[in-house]
């Protein structure tokens, strides 16, 4: 598909570059509201990004290796999950641990089967087919925000919906979010926050999972530490996005307008290149600063008042 075929090409890569952010930050929203941390959405993007294109090529088939890969990240969620919760490590250092090993662990993987550290590339696997509609595609906005994608940013955007139900229409949420708020009165209901704890965690592997198929499936090809930065830049969203499923869909659209800027910028813009490069954690540590300094005069004005 030629962008020049999009009115405002710019917002429609914005689009597709934020979908492995807002799965990534639709499962952490899952297991912050649950009232946990989950630096690990870095090291499950790169899990999901690397099993999902080796059982895709193995298998000849890109259904069976986006289920294969989430099973894998699912796993390693799991495993994460278990040490968490039922082993009382902490949550920092076993995310920080969890990320530390996805990203060994692919390499080492792929240099094994592969005999290569660097970029492995997968020639059976085609790029995968986006939804063009002629003529629609030039509709001003619209056209370049719903048109012309593949399947998993329209996946995103179904997630994002079910999270709403989820979280906020079951027993399931209202439970995952007493967990997080007051996990006393779930224990005196006979329930146990660490399973919904856990949950959440698995919640997080699966969506987790998906961001990373469709950072390699698109690509036909794994590059080492392949999500750059994308989990941490999540966890950004969910703040951002104050919690809630619509917000995180902001917050992730503007970090993936940034992303898209500054790729555009690199040629249009007389900027040394290594600035324009570092734009999108630029702006990531600017929206995250803005935000405590937000939320630190709104708990004055609230106590004041």
């Amino acid at each position: 598909m030629s962008q020049s075929q999009f009115t405002f090409p710019l917002i429609h890569n914005a689009v597709a570059i934020m979908t492995p952010i807002l799965l990534a930050s639709i499962g952490g929203l899952f297991t912050e509201l649950g009232g946990m941390l989950n630096i690990a959405l870095e090291g499950l993007l790169i899990i999901g990004a690397f099993f999902s294109v080796v059982f895709a090529s193995v298998t000849e088939s890109i259904f069976l290796g986006v289920i294969l890969g989430i099973c894998a990240t699912v796993l390693v969620a799991l495993m994460f999950g278990a040490i968490t919760l039922y082993l009382k490590a902490n949550v920092f250092i076993t995310g920080l641990a969890t990320n530390l090993f996805a990203s060994g662990l692919t390499i080492v993987l792929a240099f094994q089967i592969y005999g290569n550290k660097g970029i492995v590339r997968f020639p059976n696997i085609h790029r995968l087919s986006t939804l063009d509609i002629g003529n629609l595609q030039r509709i001003p906005v619209l056209g370049d925000i719903f048109l012309g994608h593949n399947m998993f940013v329209y996946i995103s955007w179904l997630l994002v919906i079910l999270a709403y139900i989820v979280i906020y229409k079951t027993s399931f949420g209202m439970r995952l979010r007493g967990s997080g708020l007051n996990p006393s009165t779930i224990v005196s209901l006979g329930l146990s926050p660490r399973r919904y704890q856990l949950w959440s965690i698995l919640i997080s592997g699966l969506t987790c999972g998906l961001g990373g198929a469709f950072l390699t499936l698109n690509l036909g090809a794994f590059i080492p530490n392949i999500s750059s930065g994308r989990g941490w830049i999540a966890l950004v969203a969910i703040y951002l996005g104050n919690k809630t499923p619509l917000g995180v869909l902001l917050a992730s659209f503007v970090f993936g307008f940034a992303e898209a800027f500054s790729n555009y910028a690199q040629g249009a813009i007389n900027v040394p290149a290594d600035f324009i490069l570092s734009l999108p954690y630029i702006i990531t540590v600017i929206t995250m600063v803005g935000f405590s300094i937000y939320r630190y005069y709104r708990g004055l004005s609230s106590n004041h008042g």
